[in-house]
């Protein structure tokens, strides 16, 4: 189904940007100068990274905050490849037999039909952003946190225009706010702001000045956190302080696979970038057929890979410190199911999403390269649109709902246990070409993501397109109803093909297909491009 109204469409005339000093590409054209100002006063990219996101947070609530997680994947100047995970866990109460009981009270249901719900306290993990940020700016930046915080904090006090993008997707906050706090933070006027309105967000910029004094230990190990916590257990969840106390930013080793002589990077288990890596890897296999890039029958063969991984990765990738994840990105267990994919679509394919309204969400994504070398991919997110629906009161803090991708079934690799992570669909992305040819991107987008990657990556490698193009380029993606969405705009030759192939085309507006991001640093030359779906934009100096 196509959806009416403006965002349904757009033409790109946008050129791939270059800049000589410093370039940030995101979703918000005044996140966007805020990371180039902090470049231009003697930040580096990670220092760029977190006021970006930081003010994100404030100009597009609709789809971040600090009540939510983040991660990152960089290529530092001196030449280190590394990794931000700061992912949420469960409470420490949250056994799968006290959560399944509280959602069958919820859900009115018995025990053995009850589901993790959608929002509410049960959805509520531990917020990861506010440690995150800290951590990676205290490691790699030079600016302190407080100077990195002050523009999100000074646009929450002061104010600022909502733009037209951000707007449509404000109106889901009329239906998700039910408590009187909620709707006087972000329904102010008593409804969904219109684009260019004015809005101020004064307990944000209070809580963002706490944790510019306080650092990060004002919302883990004080006030805020206590009314965190506070606010979950009066809507049924389990948040303890214990468990804010307790949670600390990991930094493992990024996973990496090589397609055509290209090494892309991403995050490891709890998040899904194995399904990327198993992908490329398939692809990569078909790839000897010798079909031409540009031929329909690649897009086939893209579809495919994306469904096996998508089998793969949905079942088997969850927290690693409670269940083994094998490895779906090395090249033998890719070859084995290559052989599996003909010239077909393979069908009744279930790729195993938990809860499967989750495979759509909201996220911002921002990359960043500066003069000196430093390539940063750095995404934020509170899962579904505003969250959990829950507004902590006096902080204006929306908390995410990632616990949502938990299940509720024992047997299930992701289900719910005590201090466990969720399957994480944030994936931030790295790619080197060459020894000092570096680009940070990804695509946003809940399940549209690993999709995404696939298709960028494909579109520079094998199709030689610049980085704009790349992500221009129209998109297609598989969805857990076994159908192929497509943009409006693709082709009538490919679509003809996939439908001969037997798969079950449905049309989606341009919004379903994420937007994206790309910096990148290829020998000095600071490069970057933007996805016109998602308001993207470039700014540099």
């Amino acid at each position: 189904m196509v959806t009416s109204g403006n965002l349904d469409r757009f033409n790109s005339r946008r050129s791939t940007a270059y800049h000589p000093n410093g370039i940030v590409a995101t979703s918000q054209p005044l996140a966007a100068s805020v990371g180039r100002d902090i470049l231009k006063d003697g930040g580096n990219a990670f220092d760029a990274a977190v006021a970006t996101a930081a003010v994100l947070n404030v100009v597009e609530p609709t789809s971040t905050g600090i009540g939510g997680d983040v991660f990152a994947l960089y290529r530092t100047a001196d030449g280190d490849v590394g990794a931000l995970q700061s992912s949420g866990h469960a409470p420490k109460a949250a056994t799968i037999d006290r959560v399944r009981e509280r959602a069958a009270a919820e859900q009115g249901v018995d025990e053995a039909d009850a589901t993790m719900p959608l929002t509410g306290g049960l959805t509520v993990t531990v917020p990861g952003t506010a440690r995150g940020w800290e951590s990676i700016a205290d490691r790699y930046g030079r600016l302190p946190l407080d100077t990195l915080l002050e523009p999100a904090i000074e646009y929450a006090r002061d104010g600022y225009p909502v733009t037209e993008f951000i707007a449509e997707k404000w109106k889901h906050a009329d239906e998700l706010f039910t408590d009187d706090y909620a709707r006087d933070t972000f329904l102010p006027s008593g409804r969904p702001p219109t684009p260019g309105e004015h809005i101020e967000l004064p307990d944000l910029a209070a809580t963002f000045s706490t944790i510019a004094a306080d650092g990060a230990d004002g919302l883990y190990d004080g006030p805020l956190g206590e009314r965190i916590v506070e606010t979950v257990q009066e809507a049924g969840g389990l948040l303890t302080m214990a468990d804010l106390r307790e949670f600390a930013v990991e930094y493992p080793e990024p996973i990496s696979t090589t397609y055509r002589g290209v090494e892309v990077f991403e995050l490891p288990p709890n998040n899904q970038g194995l399904v990327v890596l198993e992908a490329l890897n398939i692809a990569d296999e078909l790839a000897a057929d010798g079909v031409d890039p540009s031929d329909p029958e690649r897009i086939h063969q893209l579809v495919e890979s994306m469904k096996a991984a998508f089998t793969d990765g949905h079942h088997y990738i969850t927290d690693p410190e409670y269940e083994s994840v094998p490895p779906l990105h090395e090249k033998d267990y890719a070859r084995k199911r290559a052989s599996d994919i003909g010239p077909a679509a393979t069908e009744d394919v279930d790729i195993g999403v938990p809860n499967g309204r989750s495979e759509d969400a909201d996220t911002v994504l921002l990359t960043v390269a500066d003069a000196a070398g430093n390539v940063v991919s750095f995404i934020n997110s509170l899962f579904k649109g505003f969250g959990s629906g829950l507004v902590v009161p006096g902080t204006g803090i929306a908390l995410q709902n990632r616990g949502r991708s938990f299940s509720l079934d024992p047997d299930h690799p992701n289900h719910i246990a005590p201090g466990k992570r969720p399957f994480h669909t944030l994936i931030p992305g790295l790619a080197r070409f060459d020894a000092d040819d570096w680009m940070a991107f990804g695509v946003m987008g809940g399940f549209m993501q690993p999709q995404g990657h696939l298709q960028v990556i494909t579109n520079l490698v094998d199709r030689g397109m610049t980085e704009q193009a790349a992500l221009d380029e129209p998109r297609w993606r598989y969805r857990a109803d076994g159908r192929v969405a497509v943009e409006a705009r693709m082709d009538t030759q490919t679509v003809s093909t996939l439908v001969r192939k037997g798969h079950d085309l449905t049309v989606m507006s341009p919004e379903s297909f994420g937007g994206g991001q790309i910096a990148r640093y290829a020998d000095g030359t600071l490069i970057g491009g933007t996805d016109p779906r998602k308001d993207g934009i470039v700014s540099g100096y």
